[in-house]
């Protein structure tokens, strides 16, 4: 019979890059907080702010309905997806 052998699993590291501190613009700050901030604090922060304010279509899971304050940051889109939003938001950040 051959031994298993288990690989050595190390920590994953994060990417450095990610985790960078980000300047959020005015609108983006109106949502998520004052910044800067990484990235993924900016996304988890949105969804807080989606899910407590109940804009995720009901119907559709993915689309999210913009309030007045999330429009400003879709570009005065109404609905976006979950992808495009990331996208929409991105430009918020520098």
């Amino acid at each position: 019979m051959a031994k298993k052998r288990k690989a050595a699993k190390g920590k994953r590291k994060p990417n450095a890059a990610f985790m960078k501190p980000l300047k959020v613009s005015e609108e983006l700050a109106m949502v998520v907080g004052n910044g800067p901030m990484p990235r993924s604090e900016v996304v988890k922060k949105l969804w807080i702010y989606i899910k407590k304010n109940d804009l995720q279509d009901a119907k559709n899971r993915r689309n999210i309905n913009a309030n007045a304050d999330l429009k400003k940051v879709f570009g005065g889109k109404a609905t976006v997806d979950m992808f495009e939003m990331t996208k929409l938001v991105s430009k918020h950040l520098s």
